[in-house]
């Protein structure tokens, strides 16, 4: 189950609103420009896959999302718990960071805890399989894959450079809750 938890920067430890209903999660972030949707995949995919595997069992969704809304770029993080540098990944995913193009972010398997950091609130989004997330351009985000990582997730970006992540330096996101928590 998808759960939107919603806190003011000076209450880390007390969320103001926590929604599990997709509709009211929806609404809560459309109000910030995040799209939230919940999307059925026919494909079925196991955490730790390849991203060639991924992008390939996925190549018809892909493909749709890209022409849809000029996107160009993909990338697939594919994480469990044998993943040789699974710290390594958490570790880089946990710093808030942001990126120079608009991400639609697909959940094929498994869950992480996406913050989005929003002028004086940060919400927190625990997204699991079929989540779809339209993330804006310049939003600060962290990405929590939790102590025993299973997750595979879908980005796609309107251009390359836009993919890469730019680390904002705040340890913001050290601050709230993460997945296990």
């Amino acid at each position: 189950m998808s759960i939107l938890c919603v806190y003011h920067v000076s209450t880390p430890d007390t969320p103001n609103k926590v929604l599990t209903h997709a509709d009211d999660i929806a609404s809560t972030l459309a109000e910030q420009g995040v799209g939230f949707e919940r999307w059925q995949a026919s494909t079925r995919v196991e955490a730790g896959a390849s991203a060639a595997e991924v992008s390939a069992a996925y190549q018809a969704q892909i493909d749709t999302c890209m022409t849809a809304h000029g996107y160009a770029q993909v990338q697939v993080l594919s994480v469990s718990r044998e993943h040789p540098q699974k710290d390594a990944v958490a570790t880089g995913l946990r710093d808030e960071y942001r990126h120079d193009a608009d991400e639609i972010r697909l959940f094929a398997a498994g869950r992480g805890l996406l913050g989005l950091h929003i002028d004086d609130y940060v919400y927190t989004v625990l997204c699991e399989k079929h989540d779809l997330l339209r993330i804006p351009a310049g939003m600060p985000r962290w990405f929590d894959l939790g102590e025993e990582p299973r997750v595979v997730a879908i980005s796609l970006f309107q251009t390359a450079s836009g993919a890469v992540a730019q680390v904002s330096g705040s340890d913001i996101a050290q601050h709230f809750p993460g997945l296990d928590d």
